[in-house]
């Protein structure tokens, strides 16, 4: 469950790995706290983001003709709601089969279900939404999941 203690303190942005009173991110969910199976620190999620952003836009590019970023002319509104879908599209259906992204993959990273440690596809589609929402993406609790991770039932994982 959801509760406002959990996201007191958002707005001061990722916590560091181990807090004052020796409890690290995780912890609560029986992860380790360092190495493969460890809670994804931020700077490694977003960088496994912007890589499968960045792939979005190239296959919105190839089958849409959308501009790439910072192409000329600039995408227009419409033209970003398509990247967003590709984005969409690829994400739900990769972290809904496989667990990861292309980014997550390159970048050492997968997302698991805290039930069962397979992502369901109804988890999927709920994280999905909520990612291309974004608002959830950046409203983090003091284990570092998104709420596009805590609804769900969902962690990101280091898997190196």
């Amino acid at each position: 469950m959801v509760d406002r203690k959990d996201f007191g303190s958002w707005l001061q942005g990722p916590r560091a790995r181990t807090s004052t009173d020796g409890q690290y991110r995780g912890r609560d969910l029986g992860l380790p706290e360092k190495g493969p199976g460890s809670v994804a620190g931020f700077g490694i999620r977003l960088v496994g983001v912007l890589l499968d952003w960045g792939i979005a836009s190239v296959i919105a590019r190839g089958l849409f003709a959308v501009p790439l970023p910072f192409s000329q002319p600039p995408a227009t509104g419409g033209q970003n709601f398509v990247v967003l879908g590709v984005f969409a599209v690829m994400h739900l259906l990769l972290v809904g089969t496989l667990g990861y992204t292309i980014g997550h993959r390159i970048v050492g990273l997968q997302v698991r279900s805290l039930a069962s440690g397979r992502v369901m596809p109804v988890q999927a589609v709920v994280r999905t939404i909520l990612l291309a929402i974004f608002i959830p993406a950046v409203v983090w609790d003091r284990d570092g999941r998104g709420l596009h991770d805590k609804v769900p039932g969902t962690v990101v994982v280091r898997t190196r």
